[in-house]
């Protein structure tokens, strides 16, 4: 899915909440589903998303599916932000450099 996937998942206003939720630290659907206004399969949907956009894995934990932020599509996602943030610097610098 890559960084555009990445950026898509985000889009979505519960998803995003989920993942800020699992920033925290890890959580299984139904605690995420106790602190959501959606339902516990709505939950599992958008977390399918937030997982095939490389933002979040799972793991089984007894019974339960424990889902944690994903390092790897997140710092993917930063590198895309850290790229555009120096283009975006560069061509302030060229602006301000051709003023003078």
């Amino acid at each position: 899915m890559g960084t555009y996937g990445a950026l898509a998942a985000l889009g979505d206003p519960t998803r995003r909440l989920i993942f800020e939720r699992l920033t925290a630290g890890p959580l299984a659907v139904g605690e995420l589903a106790a602190q959501l206004p959606v339902s516990r399969p709505a939950v599992s949907q958008h977390l399918k998303v937030l997982k095939e956009a490389r933002l979040v894995r799972d793991e089984a934990v007894g019974t339960r599916r424990v889902y944690r932020v994903d390092p790897a599509g997140v710092r993917e996602l930063r590198d895309y932000f850290d790229d555009i943030w120096a283009q975006a610097l560069a061509a302030f610098a060229r602006a301000v450099e051709e003023e003078t």
